[in-house]
Formats: C-alpha cells, sequence, structure tokens
C-alpha cells in the first residue's frame, strides 16, 4: 500500500513524493492504520491524503454529497448514529444503479464496508470524501427521513405503560432512534417534526378523551398529532427527565431546560409544566443555535428608519426602550443592537432573565430573583463595572425604571423593554410607573415599538385583488395610485404547512425624542398628543409600515391588520 501511495504520488503531484517516503520511514514502527496516520499527519491536507487514495485505488474522490443521492434503503439501514460514528454515507450516482457507492472519510475502513453491504443487502463499491462533506449529507439526509410518530404512538399503546415507566431514560440525538424504548422515540420524533416545520414552541395539551400536540409556527398555533390518552404519564416523564425535573412531583408547577442535537445542530429548549384537570400540560420551547443571530439591517426596518436607528447607536449616553407584546421579537431587536455595537473599544454588559442567546465579547447577567439578584441589585453592581452600554432585560418597576434613567444620565447607553402597545405608551407607562417627568424627558433619546408578522410564502405567491374596505382600514386609498394594484397572498403548499406564509419580519414604529416631544413629556401630555407631535415630525405608525410592507409584496393587508391596531390621533 505504502508503495502504491508513492507511486500515486509521483504520478500526480498532488503530495510531495520525498516528503510523503520521509514520513512514511519515519513512522515505519508506529502502529496507526496507514490511512489514519496520513490523515493525521500536519504536512499534508485532508484533502490531499484523500485524493492520493483515490488515485492509487482506483476510487472517486466527491467533493460534495448531494443528499438527494442518498437512498431510503440506506437511511432505512444505517442508523444515523453509525453514519455519524464512522464518517460514512451511501450514495446512488445513476437512478438504476445496482451498486451502492459507500463514501468513507478513511480509505482502509474496509470492515465498515462490510457491514453496510450485510445491512443494507446491496453489493456495494467504495468511494472517498471529506468528514465535512459527509457529516453536512448525513444531517440533511437524516432530516429528510420521514416521521413516524402515528406507527410509535400505536406501539405504545398495544405495550404495557407499567413496563416502559422504567424506560424512560435520557437520549442524545434527535436523529438517533434505532432501538430507543417506543417513549424516547416518540418525543424526539415530535421535537424532530417540530424543527422540521420550524415551530417555536410545542404544547403537550391534555384533554378528556386525548392528547393534543400543537406547534406555534410563525407565531400561530396548529394542531399536528392527537394521542391516546393513556400515553401522557409517559410522555411527560420523558420531558421531565430531559429537563433534569422531579418526575415524581406531579401537583406543582416546574421549570427546566436542557438541550438537544439534531446532527450537528444543538438545539436549546425551555420546558414548563403545569398540572391541569386532565393531566400534566408541558410548553417546550426551542431555540436553533445554529440560526445565529439577526443583523440590524436582517430585521426589516425600513431604510429611512434604519438609518435612523443606526445613528443613535453611535450615542454615548441616553435610554433606548424597545415596546411590544411578549413575542413581538423585542429580544432580537436588541441582540441585533448589541451586536452592532460590540467592539473591542465598548464595554458592554447585559442583565437578562433568561439569557437567550450568547453573543461574544459581552459579559451577560442572568438575574436570580430568589438570591436576591434582582435587576435593581444587578444593574446597581454593574455600574461599577466601568460599562459603556448596559441592556436591561426588561423594565418593571420604578426601581429598575429609575436606575436605567439614572445610569443614563451619569454617561451610559441604556437599552431596555417595555410591554406598551404603541411607543408614545411607553412614555405614559414610564410616568405611570413613578418616573419623575424631568428625568424621563431629558434621558430619553428614542422609543421603537414593534410587532412581528408572517411574510408571503415565496413558493406559493400569487397576485391578489384586495377588498376596497381592506384597503380603507390599512389606510393605503385607491388600489390604481398604489404600486400599480400589486397586492401578493400565498395560495398554500407543502412548504409553508399550507398557510401561505414563510417566515416573518418586523414591523417598527421608530420615535425619535426631539425637544418639542422633550417638553411635552416634561409637561405630562397625553400619549395621544405626544403621538401626533411625532407623526408630524415624521414618524411612521406600526400600521403605515405595515401597508408600506404590503405594497412591497412582503406580506399581506390581512396580517398587518392583525397585529397593529388602526391609527386613531
Amino acid at each position: 500500500m505504502k508503495e502504491l501511495l508513492i507511486q500515486a504520488a509521483k504520478r500526480t503531484g498532488l503530495i510531495d513524493a520525498e516528503r510523503l517516503t520521509e514520513f512514511l520511514k519515519a513512522n515505519s514502527e508506529g502502529k496507526s492504520r496507514l490511512d489514519e496516520l496520513l490523515l493525521g499527519c500536519p504536512y499534508f491536507t485532508e484533502a490531499a491524503v484523500l485524493k492520493l487514495f483515490a488515485a492509487a485505488l482506483g476510487w472517486e474522490f466527491l467533493e460534495d454529497i448531494s443528499a438527494k443521492a442518498v437512498p431510503a434503503e440506506f437511511i432505512e439501514s444505517i442508523p444515523a448514529s453509525y453514519a455519524q460514528q464512522h464518517y460514512l454515507i451511501g450514495v446512488r450516482t445513476k437512478a438504476d444503479d445496482k451498486e451502492l457507492t459507500v463514501v468513507l472519510s478513511k480509505p482502509l475502513d474496509s470492515d465498515v464496508l462490510d457491514n453496510v453491504s450485510k445491512m443494507t443487502g446491496m453489493p456495494v463499491r467504495p468511494a472517498v470524501s471529506s468528514r465535512a462533506a459527509i457529516t453536512a449529507a448525513i444531517d440533511v439526509a437524516y432530516e429528510q427521513k420521514t416521521t413516524v410518530i402515528e406507527e410509535v404512538a400505536e406501539e405504545l399503546d398495544s405495550q404495557n405503560i407499567d413496563q416502559l415507566i422504567d424506560e424512560v431514560g435520557t437520549s442524545d440525538d434527535l436523529l438517533d432512534v434505532v432501538n430507543r424504548p417506543p417513549v424516547i422515540r416518540l418525543v424526539n420524533d415530535i421535537l424532530f417534526r417540530a424543527l422540521q416545520l420550524r415551530a417555536s414552541d410545542i404544547h403537550v395539551h391534555p384533554y378528556e378523551a386525548k392528547i393534543q400536540i400543537r406547534y406555534r409556527i410563525d407565531g400561530i398555533l396548529y394542531d399536528v398529532l392527537s394521542l391516546n390518552r393513556n400515553v401522557l404519564p409517559l410522555v411527560i416523564s420523558r420531558i421531565k427527565v430531559m429537563a433534569a425535573m422531579d418526575i415524581a412531583e406531579r401537583r406543582m408547577p416546574q421549570d427546566g431546560r436542557c438541550s438537544v442535537r439534531l446532527g450537528e445542530r444543538e438545539i436549546d429548549l425551555r420546558i414548563s409544566t403545569v398540572p391541569t384537570s386532565f393531566g400534566e400540560r408541558s410548553v417546550l420551547r426551542l431555540l436553533d443555535k445554529s440560526t445565529g443571530l439577526f443583523k440590524l439591517d436582517e430585521l426589516g426596518l425600513w431604510e429611512g428608519d434604519l438609518k435612523k436607528f443606526d445613528s443613535l447607536l453611535g450615542r454615548s449616553h441616553g435610554v433606548i426602550f424597545v415596546t411590544g407584546p411578549t413575542g413581538s421579537g423585542k429580544s432580537t431587536t436588541l441582540y441585533a443592537c448589541l451586536n452592532r455595537i460590540n467592539s473591542a473599544e465598548k464595554n458592554v454588559i447585559t442583565i437578562e432573565d433568561p439569557i437567550e442567546y450568547q453573543l461574544e465579547g459581552i459579559s451577560q447577567i442572568q438575574v436570580a430573583s430568589k438570591k436576591g439578584m434582582t435587576f435593581v441589585t444587578s444593574l446597581r453592581h454593574v455600574l461599577r463595572q466601568d460599562p459603556d452600554v448596559i441592556m436591561v432585560g426588561e423594565v418593571r418597576d420604578v426601581e429598575t425604571a429609575r436606575m436605567a434613567i439614572q445610569s443614563s444620565l451619569t454617561g451610559h447607553l441604556v437599552f431596555s423593554t417595555l410591554h406598551t402597545n404603541d411607543s408614545a405608551g411607553a412614555v405614559s407607562r414610564l410616568l405611570d410607573l413613578g418616573v419623575e417627568p424631568y428625568l424621563a424627558s431629558s434621558s430619553l433619546i428614542a422609543i421603537i415599538a414593534q410587532r412581528l408578522v408572517r411574510k408571503v410564502c415565496p413558493d406559493c405567491k400569487e397576485q391578489h385583488e384586495p377588498k376596497p374596505h381592506e384597503l380603507r382600514e390599512l389606510g393605503v386609498g385607491d388600489v390604481g395610485e398604489r404600486n400599480g394594484g400589486r397586492f401578493f397572498v400565498g395560495k398554500g403548499c407543502d412548504k409553508c404547512f399550507q398557510t401561505g406564509y414563510r417566515g416573518r419580519t418586523g414591523v417598527y414604529e421608530l420615535m425619535m425624542v426631539n425637544e418639542e416631544i422633550q417638553e411635552m413629556i416634561y409637561k405630562k401630555e397625553t400619549a395621544g398628543a405626544i403621538k401626533k407631535a411625532a407623526i408630524n415630525a415624521g414618524l411612521q405608525t406600526l400600521r403605515m409600515d405595515g401597508a408600506r410592507k404590503v405594497l412591497a409584496g412582503v406580506t399581506t393587508i390581512a396580517e398587518v391588520l392583525r397585529v397593529t391596531q388602526a391609527d386613531v390621533i
């Protein structure tokens, strides 16, 4: 084999033949297998070594592997864990090919070739590719496999529930379901299907005669699956085991968290259980770490608003509030702001409850109320850490509000959130909490209100003629005067779960606090009067921004009317 490799090196020039000869002589006494020895050699790249083996053995080297080329027989016969452990994948290069091409990352791994042939019952031929290419193909191919929730549920129903209670153990990878107890396979498949459908939450809702599994997709709940009422204790126990909760405690609410893997993707789960009249109900919040954070220009801010908002991030002091109801994307906006600011020149500290995403180069503090680590006490200590920028997860009381505002007055840029309907309402909320008007007027530099709207699915998008009353409600006037009357809706397809929508974007209302508005805050003017002054100064309300996005074909009239209120000034 060594001679074959040296000859191939001389023939192809893939690797320096003299260096290869010297390396092989120097390591002739080693016990490592030849392919492992060369792949671990610092002189040669993985691709060069694999290409050399391919040239010496007359095999094919694949730069990329398409998941579509992986046949169903391979996915059904070979467990994901086996493919991941040995870095191998089976592909069929032609539709009528009787042989299975097994792509390896270690060319001399002959045992696994025999095993794959036995498990699939097919003749095999070897090929080689990099670990990265094989891993990517494994993840996509096994994610595309059909879920077997209904089959597993039937299997559970037919088994003795008491025996299965003992089988509620732990499982790391959602793709690894071979030889797992039925309850683990069932919960894994529920999680797996939720990730396939881009769900943000899973609800396990017990009724008198059934369990309803519901997914929240793009902010809307959908009934996905009904299970037999008898399996509720098993499903809840499995969920509790995953989150390290007490499975014996069924009369008190519990919270927990854990991480699961889907191939190479890491998914954080935040889990809550509460007792109801028909048994325990559980909600799982899914946070996919692999999706990464949004950048400021990916949030959906209109170009003019984006420039204004971007200019605020360069300020040295002041308070910027992001407002909106729960689930309106406030945290995402704050993280995008911090990501934009984050630099070696500034000391950025956040106080959160809980920390949703880890930000590189930023110090993040978790609130722990039971230990006395509240927003107020944390903020007091953070001010001694010489911060430039502070993010306070939420202003819930007058103490936190006052501390945040005082922090801005002493030369810090402060970000925080408030639960109010619009930007002007945030001023009234602060004053109602007990913040003095002179403090609010001198510290506030901007308030941004936001909502999330679903985007029209690009795969089933079609032109639509809106009704006159819809246009009136939206406030866009005559259809002939607006964008040539080009409004769009999605008719529904497999990719968007037959909803006509896929993905979400934000609609925003950015109120810059100018001198006039500062004066109005100081005089305790009403939210309506402040909003009117802001509109006169160029404010685009939530509904106005929604109308812009409807006319741009991003979303639909129905979506904007669903999440925004009419502008009554």
